[in-house]
């Protein structure tokens, strides 16, 4: 019996589900980009693993902000800062756990200023595991939401992004959704 095996750039073993190293390591190589092309190379291999890194899209904005059309190219210390923290978070990348159909899922969401994120997950022996990152920046539109309409939003691109896991478990789901302080609960 094989203990573990790499399908498409994956390690799966019964620990759950883990980056493969090899391909980290050629990531991890990569010198700062120096033109749209790297940055848009580097970006698409980094991508490949984005549910493994939570706020990938809020880390990875000032490298995006680059590839935006009649954008002069300046790879600032905003744009290096990014560059390595993904970088570091791909050499951590934790290893995430296939679905327990048995079990409810948890849903974690938040928003920021500039990008909304959820975290699907299950509990298993008392302790949140993860299953699956996810994060998107906001459109132009969205920028102008007040932060109520932004922490909603969140929880809206979580259950779409997510609805296959969670129409398919026959439990309650358990939404956790990560509010500020000065939440307004009369809004909802």
């Amino acid at each position: 019996m094989v203990n573990q095996g790499i399908v498409l750039g994956h390690v799966i073993s019964s620990k759950g589900i883990e980056v493969d190293k090899a391909k980290i390591d050629l990531i991890a190589s990569m010198p700062s980009p120096t033109s749209v092309k790297e940055v848009r190379s580097f970006l698409g291999h980094a991508g490949f693993y984005r549910r493994f890194i939570q706020d990938f899209s809020k880390i990875a904005r000032p490298m995006c902000n680059l590839l935006a059309k009649d954008m002069d190219f300046v790879f600032d210390q905003d744009c290096e800062n990014a560059f390595n923290a993904l970088k570091k978070m791909l050499t951590i990348a934790p290893i995430i756990i296939p679905p327990d159909w048995s079990l409810p899922f948890e849903l974690m969401c938040d928003a920021s200023d500039y990008a909304v994120g959820a975290v699907l997950g299950q509990r298993v022996d008392k302790k949140p595991h993860a299953i699956y990152y996810a994060s998107r920046t906001l459109n132009d539109a969205q920028l102008n939401y007040s932060t109520t309409e932004k922490e909603l939003l969140a929880v809206i691109f979580a259950l779409e992004k997510f609805r296959s896991y969670l129409i398919t478990n026959k439990d309650f789901v358990s939404c956790f959704v990560i509010l500020p302080n000065t939440y307004d609960k009369a809004w909802i």
